[in-house]
């Protein structure tokens, strides 16, 4: 039987409204370890919500499609040592700060940011233009990088990552993946 880590409680509907309810809900099965992934990192680093950082360096420790988009040892390097440094703490001055649009008030601990729900929707609207039922990991990449107010973005560009080049590895990556062909 799997062990399941405890969980952040999540947005009730009502805090977040009729769009962020159940945003879990159309991410594929390989993405429950990314969500649980994201919430202990939150919980751990002692953030008010979940954001794109959290979900960026979720997707890279547990995706393998994902690493595979990024050019290489070195550029992955870089960013995993920049969300470790994000995590406990180095550097960075998000502790007080939400990644959020400025229109929703701070909620309670554990709940999802705008920016990282808006996302997860739209991996989820991804995958159904895609054909399938559920988002995997490259449709919630593309994504949180499409968002300019991403705190993932910032990361990415901080750690000096090719945003439009990242953009098209990761389309392509999709295109091989539905085509049968060999990601990579």
């Amino acid at each position: 039987m799997e062990v399941v880590p405890p969980r952040i409680p999540e947005q009730s509907a009502a805090a977040s409204g009729p769009k962020h309810a159940g945003i879990e809900a159309g991410l594929g099965a390989e993405l429950a370890p990314v969500v649980s992934g994201a919430r202990r990192r939150a919980l751990r680093d002692g953030d008010r919500r979940i954001d794109t950082a959290h979900l960026l360096h979720s997707l890279l420790e547990c995706d393998p499609e994902v690493r595979a988009v990024f050019e290489g040892g070195p550029q992955l390097a870089r960013l995993l040592g920049y969300l470790v440094q994000r995590s406990i703490g180095y550097g960075l001055r998000w502790r007080s700060a939400d990644e959020n649009s400025g229109a929703v008030p701070a909620p309670a601990r554990g709940s999802w940011s705008p920016v990282a729900a808006d996302a997860m929707g739209e991996a989820y609207e991804r995958a159904v233009l895609r054909g399938d039922e559920r988002a995997r990991g490259l449709d919630l990449l593309a994504a949180v990088v499409a968002d300019p107010r991403s705190r993932a973005v910032e990361v990415l560009g901080r750690a000096g990552v090719d945003l439009p080049r990242l953009r098209e590895r990761v389309e392509n990556g999709h295109e091989e993946c539905v085509g049968g062909g060999d990601a990579g």
